[in-house]
């Protein structure tokens, strides 16, 4: 078992950051660039959402330089901007994006400790430290991960990992009908 903090801490991030990026895998460019919620939530703009939330968090909060990726990053960016991919921007565009903005964070996750103080102006206590920092952005990661997880459901019912240690229930098809007919008897009361 670990006992260093900040290595139990990215490590938490790389996962939220591959959970988000494997909802992707195997599905055609109209699914993941799809509004499935009222909102207009889409896979592929989930994931240029926590590029920006990389480059803002760990690089502009601890004053690291980083290329500015466009014009839906920053404060003159238009409203949700950074909620979609634009008809310019390919899957590999936004996909090669987050990467990078991630490569980014690592290297201010390896090179300032815990203790880093940095500055975040659009909070109301802006001064905060990279341990605070790493918190949030899993927080956020894992929460847009479990939207993710919801979203590529609903584009063709594929959930969990689908993987070794995944933490999804093993019922196969019927199952799964069964179990849902059985939650949807027990909401009608």
């Amino acid at each position: 078992m670990s006992t260093d903090a900040k290595a139990d801490l990215h490590r938490y991030l790389r996962a939220g950051r591959d959970a988000v990026l494997s909802k992707l895998d195997g599905l055609a460019e109209r699914d993941i660039r799809r509004p499935l919620t009222p909102t207009g939530t889409n896979l592929l703009g989930l994931v240029k959402h926590l590029a920006g939330v990389e480059l803002g968090y760990f690089c502009a909060v601890f004053d690291r330089p980083f290329e500015v990726p466009g014009p839906w990053f920053g404060e003159d960016a238009e409203l949700n901007a950074d909620m979609y991919a634009t008809a310019e921007e390919s899957r590999e565009d936004i996909v090669e994006l987050y990467r990078r903005s991630c490569a980014l964070s690592d290297a201010t996750i390896r090179e300032l400790p815990l203790d880093a103080p940095g500055h975040v102006p659009w909070w109301g206590e802006p001064r905060v430290t990279l341990h605070r920092i790493l918190v949030h952005v899993i927080a956020e990661t894992h929460r847009h991960a479990g939207h993710a997880d919801i979203l590529r459901e609903q584009v063709d019912g594929t959930a969990g990992l689908r993987r070794p240690g995944d933490n999804m229930a093993e019922g196969d098809a019927a199952w799964w009908a069964a179990y849902r007919e059985r939650l949807e008897k027990l909401a009608e009361g």
